[in-house]
Protein backbone atom coordinates (compact mmCIF):
# COMPACT_ATOMS: atom_id res chain seq x y z
CA UNK A 1 0.00 0.00 0.00
CA UNK A 2 1.34 3.43 -0.88
CA UNK A 3 0.60 4.82 2.17
CA UNK A 4 1.74 3.16 5.56
CA UNK A 5 0.56 5.08 8.26
CA UNK A 6 1.95 3.15 10.95
CA UNK A 7 5.52 3.32 9.57
CA UNK A 8 5.47 6.93 8.44
CA UNK A 9 4.03 7.86 11.94
CA UNK A 10 6.58 5.70 13.67
CA UNK A 11 9.48 7.23 11.72
CA UNK A 12 12.30 9.89 13.10
CA UNK A 13 11.72 13.22 12.24
CA UNK A 14 13.45 14.73 9.43
CA UNK A 15 16.10 17.85 9.93
CA UNK A 16 17.57 20.00 7.30
CA UNK A 17 19.41 23.02 7.15
CA UNK A 18 17.49 26.18 5.17
CA UNK A 19 19.14 29.65 4.34
CA UNK A 20 16.61 32.84 2.78
CA UNK A 21 17.69 36.49 1.75
CA UNK A 22 16.09 39.37 0.84
CA UNK A 23 15.77 37.74 -2.95
CA UNK A 24 13.69 35.00 -1.39
CA UNK A 25 11.16 37.54 0.21
CA UNK A 26 10.86 39.62 -2.82
CA UNK A 27 10.15 37.04 -4.98
CA UNK A 28 7.35 35.46 -2.69
CA UNK A 29 5.75 38.97 -2.12
CA UNK A 30 6.01 39.48 -5.87
CA UNK A 31 4.00 36.33 -6.84
CA UNK A 32 1.22 37.24 -4.31
CA UNK A 33 0.49 39.85 -6.75
CA UNK A 34 2.55 42.98 -4.44
CA UNK A 35 4.33 45.89 -5.95
CA UNK A 36 0.80 47.05 -7.57
CA UNK A 37 1.22 50.28 -7.67
CA UNK A 38 5.39 49.89 -8.04
CA UNK A 39 5.72 53.13 -6.71
CA UNK A 40 2.96 53.39 -3.66
CA UNK A 41 5.05 53.43 -0.57
CA UNK A 42 2.32 50.58 1.26
CA UNK A 43 3.54 48.21 -1.76
CA UNK A 44 6.89 49.18 -1.31
CA UNK A 45 7.89 47.80 2.57
CA UNK A 46 6.81 44.08 0.39
CA UNK A 47 9.70 44.61 -2.39
CA UNK A 48 12.06 47.16 -1.77
CA UNK A 49 15.06 45.58 -0.15
CA UNK A 50 15.74 48.70 2.04
CA UNK A 51 12.06 48.88 3.34
CA UNK A 52 11.24 44.98 3.10
CA UNK A 53 8.86 43.69 6.13
CA UNK A 54 8.15 39.52 5.78
CA UNK A 55 4.64 38.17 5.86
CA UNK A 56 4.62 35.51 8.11
CA UNK A 57 2.77 32.90 5.50
CA UNK A 58 6.32 33.48 3.69
CA UNK A 59 7.15 30.69 6.36
CA UNK A 60 5.60 27.90 4.36
CA UNK A 61 8.29 28.54 1.29
CA UNK A 62 11.40 29.48 3.23
CA UNK A 63 13.70 27.08 2.07
CA UNK A 64 11.78 26.06 -0.52
CA UNK A 65 9.21 24.26 1.39
CA UNK A 66 11.03 21.51 2.64
CA UNK A 67 8.66 20.67 5.02
CA UNK A 68 6.45 19.55 3.16
CA UNK A 69 8.46 18.24 0.30
CA UNK A 70 10.09 16.13 3.64
CA UNK A 71 6.63 14.53 4.59
CA UNK A 72 5.89 13.53 1.03
CA UNK A 73 8.87 11.34 0.93
CA UNK A 74 9.05 10.27 4.67
CA UNK A 75 9.14 6.12 5.25
CA UNK A 76 5.98 4.60 4.58
CA UNK A 77 4.45 7.69 1.88
CA UNK A 78 4.90 6.78 -1.59
CA UNK A 79 2.02 9.03 -3.30
CA UNK A 80 1.27 10.44 -7.17
CA UNK A 81 1.68 13.98 -7.02
CA UNK A 82 -0.79 14.22 -9.38
CA UNK A 83 -3.31 12.79 -6.46
CA UNK A 84 -2.47 15.21 -3.64
CA UNK A 85 -3.82 18.22 -2.51
CA UNK A 86 -3.22 20.81 -0.06
CA UNK A 87 -6.13 20.95 2.05
CA UNK A 88 -5.49 23.06 5.11
CA UNK A 89 -2.80 25.14 6.39
CA UNK A 90 -1.51 27.21 9.39
CA UNK A 91 0.85 28.73 10.40
CA UNK A 92 2.20 30.30 14.08
CA UNK A 93 5.37 32.54 14.39
CA UNK A 94 7.05 32.81 17.61
CA UNK A 95 8.60 36.55 16.60
CA UNK A 96 8.52 38.29 13.76
CA UNK A 97 10.38 36.37 10.42
CA UNK A 98 13.76 37.98 9.68
CA UNK A 99 14.65 39.08 6.12
CA UNK A 100 17.20 37.05 5.91
CA UNK A 101 17.97 34.20 7.86
CA UNK A 102 19.52 30.23 8.32
CA UNK A 103 17.48 27.90 10.29
CA UNK A 104 16.91 23.99 11.06
CA UNK A 105 13.55 23.00 10.20
CA UNK A 106 12.85 19.67 11.50
CA UNK A 107 9.63 18.14 9.84
CA UNK A 108 7.59 14.54 11.04
CA UNK A 109 4.44 13.08 9.55
CA UNK A 110 2.32 14.67 12.40
CA UNK A 111 -1.21 12.10 11.65
CA UNK A 112 -2.85 10.24 9.57
CA UNK A 113 -6.40 10.25 8.55
CA UNK A 114 -8.89 7.82 6.83
CA UNK A 115 -11.57 9.67 4.74
CA UNK A 116 -12.94 6.56 2.69
CA UNK A 117 -11.80 7.63 -0.61
CA UNK A 118 -8.85 9.51 0.08
CA UNK A 119 -6.20 9.74 3.24
CA UNK A 120 -4.98 13.11 4.75
CA UNK A 121 -1.30 13.80 5.46
CA UNK A 122 -0.90 15.81 8.52
CA UNK A 123 2.92 17.35 8.31
CA UNK A 124 4.34 19.45 11.15
CA UNK A 125 6.74 21.36 10.74
CA UNK A 126 8.86 23.30 13.65
CA UNK A 127 11.97 26.07 12.63
CA UNK A 128 14.54 27.55 14.91
CA UNK A 129 17.80 29.50 14.63
CA UNK A 130 20.50 30.57 16.91
CA UNK A 131 17.85 32.62 18.94
CA UNK A 132 15.70 29.96 19.19
CA UNK A 133 12.31 28.92 17.94
CA UNK A 134 10.91 30.78 14.90
CA UNK A 135 7.89 29.24 13.36
CA UNK A 136 6.02 26.32 13.32
CA UNK A 137 3.94 25.11 10.97
CA UNK A 138 0.99 22.60 9.59
CA UNK A 139 0.00 20.83 6.34
CA UNK A 140 -2.81 18.71 5.82
CA UNK A 141 -2.44 16.92 2.21
CA UNK A 142 -5.59 15.10 1.14
CA UNK A 143 -4.71 12.12 -0.98
CA UNK A 144 -7.25 10.76 -3.52
CA UNK A 145 -7.53 7.20 -4.03
CA UNK A 146 -5.15 5.97 -0.74
CA UNK A 147 -8.41 5.96 2.04
CA UNK A 148 -10.05 3.00 3.37
CA UNK A 149 -7.16 1.46 5.05
CA UNK A 150 -8.70 1.04 8.94
CA UNK A 151 -7.49 4.59 10.94
CA UNK A 152 -8.85 7.48 12.11
CA UNK A 153 -11.35 9.58 10.34
CA UNK A 154 -9.89 12.77 12.28
CA UNK A 155 -11.93 15.86 12.75
CA UNK A 156 -14.40 17.61 10.11
CA UNK A 157 -15.71 20.19 11.89
CA UNK A 158 -16.22 23.57 9.95
CA UNK A 159 -16.13 27.06 10.99
CA UNK A 160 -19.35 28.40 9.97
CA UNK A 161 -19.20 32.24 9.17
CA UNK A 162 -20.65 35.04 11.30
CA UNK A 163 -24.44 35.63 10.83
CA UNK A 164 -24.05 39.49 10.52
CA UNK A 165 -22.02 41.30 7.53
CA UNK A 166 -18.35 41.08 7.06
CA UNK A 167 -16.44 43.96 8.42
CA UNK A 168 -14.37 44.15 5.23
CA UNK A 169 -14.39 42.98 1.69
CA UNK A 170 -11.53 43.68 -0.68
CA UNK A 171 -10.89 42.35 -3.67
CA UNK A 172 -7.26 41.13 -5.35
CA UNK A 173 -6.67 39.99 -9.16
CA UNK A 174 -4.92 37.15 -9.93
CA UNK A 175 -2.84 37.26 -13.12
CA UNK A 176 -3.23 34.42 -15.78
CA UNK A 177 1.01 34.00 -15.23
CA UNK A 178 0.81 34.40 -11.40
CA UNK A 179 1.06 30.65 -11.02
CA UNK A 180 4.40 30.53 -13.13
CA UNK A 181 5.85 33.35 -10.79
CA UNK A 182 4.60 31.50 -7.32
CA UNK A 183 6.34 28.50 -8.37
CA UNK A 184 9.61 30.16 -8.56
CA UNK A 185 9.78 29.92 -4.61
CA UNK A 186 9.80 26.39 -4.67
CA UNK A 187 6.34 24.18 -5.14
CA UNK A 188 7.50 22.58 -8.86
CA UNK A 189 4.03 20.72 -9.10
CA UNK A 190 3.66 20.66 -12.33
CA UNK A 191 -0.10 20.62 -11.24
CA UNK A 192 0.06 24.70 -11.33
CA UNK A 193 2.28 24.85 -14.72
CA UNK A 194 1.66 21.94 -17.08
CA UNK A 195 -2.05 22.02 -18.62
CA UNK A 196 -1.57 18.07 -19.43
CA UNK A 197 -0.73 17.16 -16.33
CA UNK A 198 -3.40 19.74 -14.56
CA UNK A 199 -6.01 17.59 -16.92
CA UNK A 200 -4.49 14.27 -15.46
CA UNK A 201 -5.43 15.12 -12.63
CA UNK A 202 -8.87 16.13 -13.22
CA UNK A 203 -8.91 19.83 -14.35
CA UNK A 204 -9.57 21.41 -17.29
CA UNK A 205 -6.24 23.34 -16.78
CA UNK A 206 -3.34 24.39 -14.23
CA UNK A 207 -4.56 25.92 -10.71
CA UNK A 208 -3.18 28.37 -8.68
CA UNK A 209 -1.46 27.28 -6.07
CA UNK A 210 -3.48 27.13 -2.68
CA UNK A 211 -0.64 28.93 -0.83
CA UNK A 212 -0.74 31.73 -3.17
CA UNK A 213 -4.18 32.74 -2.65
CA UNK A 214 -3.62 31.96 1.14
CA UNK A 215 -0.07 34.63 1.33
CA UNK A 216 -2.54 36.85 -1.04
CA UNK A 217 -5.78 36.47 2.03
CA UNK A 218 -3.08 37.48 4.86
CA UNK A 219 -1.89 40.26 2.95
CA UNK A 220 -5.10 41.57 2.40
CA UNK A 221 -5.82 41.84 6.10
CA UNK A 222 -2.54 43.23 7.00
CA UNK A 223 -2.80 46.36 4.79
CA UNK A 224 -6.67 46.82 5.05
CA UNK A 225 -6.95 45.64 9.19
CA UNK A 226 -3.39 45.10 10.80
CA UNK A 227 -2.52 48.58 9.47
CA UNK A 228 0.30 47.25 7.27
CA UNK A 229 2.51 46.24 10.37
CA UNK A 230 3.16 42.46 9.53
CA UNK A 231 4.80 41.78 12.87
CA UNK A 232 1.25 42.09 14.78
CA UNK A 233 0.63 38.54 13.49
CA UNK A 234 0.91 35.25 15.70
CA UNK A 235 -1.30 32.51 13.67
CA UNK A 236 -2.84 32.21 10.55
CA UNK A 237 -5.35 28.86 9.45
CA UNK A 238 -7.12 28.31 6.57
CA UNK A 239 -9.19 25.32 5.02
CA UNK A 240 -8.63 25.22 1.25
CA UNK A 241 -12.30 24.80 0.14
CA UNK A 242 -12.17 25.04 -3.55
CA UNK A 243 -9.76 25.84 -6.39
CA UNK A 244 -8.54 28.87 -7.96
CA UNK A 245 -7.66 29.38 -11.92
CA UNK A 246 -4.94 31.86 -12.82
CA UNK A 247 -6.44 35.19 -14.04
CA UNK A 248 -9.35 35.00 -11.96
CA UNK A 249 -10.24 37.40 -8.71
CA UNK A 250 -10.09 36.42 -4.99
CA UNK A 251 -12.93 38.33 -2.63
CA UNK A 252 -12.03 38.42 0.48
CA UNK A 253 -14.07 38.85 3.64
CA UNK A 254 -12.94 39.58 7.41
CA UNK A 255 -15.21 39.65 10.00
CA UNK A 256 -13.68 40.97 13.81
CA UNK A 257 -14.25 38.04 16.20
CA UNK A 258 -13.13 38.79 19.87
CA UNK A 259 -9.85 40.55 20.90
CA UNK A 260 -7.25 39.61 18.46
CA UNK A 261 -8.95 37.58 16.58
CA UNK A 262 -9.95 37.41 12.70
CA UNK A 263 -12.31 35.28 10.47
CA UNK A 264 -12.09 35.24 6.94
CA UNK A 265 -13.45 33.61 3.61
CA UNK A 266 -12.22 34.05 0.23
CA UNK A 267 -14.14 33.37 -2.76
CA UNK A 268 -14.03 33.56 -6.54
CA UNK A 269 -15.62 36.28 -8.21
CA UNK A 270 -15.97 35.24 -11.91
CA UNK A 271 -17.43 31.85 -11.12
CA UNK A 272 -20.56 33.37 -8.46
CA UNK A 273 -18.88 33.48 -5.57
CA UNK A 274 -17.66 29.76 -5.30
CA UNK A 275 -15.26 29.41 -1.78
CA UNK A 276 -12.11 28.97 -1.56
CA UNK A 277 -10.58 29.95 1.33
CA UNK A 278 -12.55 28.77 4.16
CA UNK A 279 -11.84 28.21 8.18
CA UNK A 280 -9.57 31.01 8.06
CA UNK A 281 -8.63 32.43 11.41
CA UNK A 282 -5.67 34.96 12.13
CA UNK A 283 -4.61 35.91 15.67
CA UNK A 284 -3.27 39.04 16.50
CA UNK A 285 -1.87 41.89 18.79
Amino acid sequence: MPIDAAKALAAEPRSTEIRWDHKDVQLYHLGLGAGVPATDPAELRYTLESRLHVLPSFATVAGAGMGVVGGLSAPGIEVDLAAVLHGAQAVTVHRPLPVGGRATSTSRVADVYDKGKAAILVLRTDVTDDDGPLWSSEAQLFVRGEGGFGGKRGPSARLEAPDRAPDLVTECGTREDQALLYRLSGDWNPLHADPEFARLAGFGRPILHGLCSYGMALKAVVDRVLDGDVTRISSYAVRFAGVVYPGETLRVRVWRLDEGRLQLTATAVERDDAVVLGNGVVTHS
